[in-house]
């Protein structure tokens, strides 16, 4: 099967703070709702979302805390950088996802914004935050893995 352009996938940017303080079980990936000038600041690579999250505001999914700064030449017709953007997910799947959150106390944290083909998405997670002694295991795993790539590239190195 030919790859069409729909199926091209570009990450622009992933969020690893999310990866370090949180455990990830599930991920869903969502549309966003955008105006012209947030789309050209995202093509731009003129965003954050290191510290925001998503909730659930009257039955829709929200972004709350994403920063996408002003288009530089779009003049009078700029967007607000810090609003509450809509994320476009199936009613099912938000329903899902609130029952979830409210019982078992997980959370949902954005994780990557990428394009798929022309469309610019956003990979939500459902997490649960990690303890700080799993925190430190993961430095030190992190550690560990990058002094053996030290060690394999300087053994080679002798050859």
């Amino acid at each position: 099967m030919a790859k069409t352009e729909k199926d091209s996938y570009k990450l622009c940017q992933s969020n690893k703070k999310a990866y370090f303080n949180y455990e990830i079980l599930e991920d869903i990936e969502c549309g966003i709702s955008l105006e012209g000038t947030e789309v050209k600041s995202i093509r731009a690579n003129k965003f954050s979302f290191g510290d925001c999250y998503a909730r659930i505001i009257e039955g829709s999914l929200f972004i709350v805390g994403m920063t996408i700064q002003p288009y530089a030449t779009s003049g009078v017709f700029n967007h607000e950088p810090d609003r509450n953007r809509r994320l476009l997910v199936h009613k099912q799947e938000i329903k899902r996802l609130k029952r979830k959150v409210e019982e078992k106390g997980f959370t949902l944290v954005p994780t990557k914004v990428y394009f798929k083909g022309n469309l610019i998405k956003v990979q939500i997670s459902l997490c649960r935050g990690k303890q700080l002694h799993d925190k430190k295991q993961a430095i030190k795993d992190r550690d560990l893995i990058r002094e053996a790539q030290r060690e394999v590239k300087n053994y080679s190195k002798g050859f």
